[in-house]
């Protein structure tokens, strides 16, 4: 295995530009767009979830982040807080100690070079269509520990890039700390009245990516419904647009539930 890491030109742009991004970070919108853009520009991949772990190694948040539409039962299944992937990876690599680690899953790969011990879940990220996997997280710390699955790289991981995380992951670790203590803090006030059922069902087809129109067809609503719908929500959430209403609806975990399906108008 490749021992010494020289970064080019680029690299070193580009680490430097998402350690400096990552310095201001305070809440779960200012968290996803660094994840999505200086995070994605050094390791690229398709959906990362974030664990955090609480002082006696309870699992007490997951966050999943991921710039396009994902379909809610491979969410599940990537992010369940019993037996998600996500959690048995972090739990089995941090078990045997051996981070950052790395798996190509990809068809052909040889399981006996899977990665530290790994091969056990080639199968399941085959099937997944996730095949390059690329993990790291913090120590047992006093304060709660963090891991990080990068899934669906498009290349297949190498010792460079377990290199990369393993520099980012102190600003990984502290973003999401302050995140989520930003989320404790933003759970502590009250809205001026609770978000309707029907406003939740809707934010979250917004955060699958559906538009007006397409959410009045799930929904048996027209589409200018689904806007005035959507108008009122951002006043009770005091946002302006989409993403702020996203952001804002995770920082007050009303992606937590799926929403219960509404009878559809006639």
């Amino acid at each position: 295995m490749e021992q010494l890491v020289i970064l080019s030109n680029r690299e070193q742009e580009y680490l430097l530009h998402a350690i400096e991004a990552a310095l201001p970070v305070q809440d779960a919108r200012q968290f996803f767009l660094w994840s999505q853009g200086p995070l994605q520009a050094l390791l690229p991949h398709q959906v990362m979830v974030c664990l955090q772990f609480g002082a006696q190694d309870e699992l007490q948040h997951v966050e999943c982040l991921h710039s396009t539409v994902l379909d809610a039962v491979l969410r599940s299944r990537l992010t369940h807080r019993d037996d998600g992937l996500a959690l048995r990876l972090a739990r089995y690599c941090r078990q045997s100690q051996r981070l950052p680690a790395m798996l190509d899953a990809a068809p052909g790969a040889d399981a006996l070079k899977a990665g530290q011990g790994l091969a056990p879940f080639q199968g399941e990220l085959r099937e997944l269509g996730l095949e390059n996997v690329l993990m790291h997280g913090s120590e047992r710390l006093p304060g709660g520990a963090t891991f990080f699955v990068l899934f669906g790289l498009p290349h297949r991981p190498r010792t460079r890039h377990g290199y990369f995380l393993a520099l980012l992951l102190p600003y990984l670790h502290m973003s999401l700390q302050r995140v989520n203590r930003q989320q404790a803090q933003a759970r502590a006030g009250t809205l001026a009245r609770s978000v309707s059922a029907r406003e939740a069902e809707i934010l979250h087809w917004v955060r699958e990516g559906k538009s007006n129109e397409e959410i009045g067809q799930i929904l048996g609503i027209s589409g200018l419904t689904v806007k005035n719908h959507l108008q009122r929500l951002y006043r009770l959430l005091d946002v302006s647009n989409r993403a702020q209403a996203i952001a804002r609806g995770m920082t007050l975990d009303l992606f937590d539930r799926p929403p219960q399906p509404l009878a559809r108008a006639a």
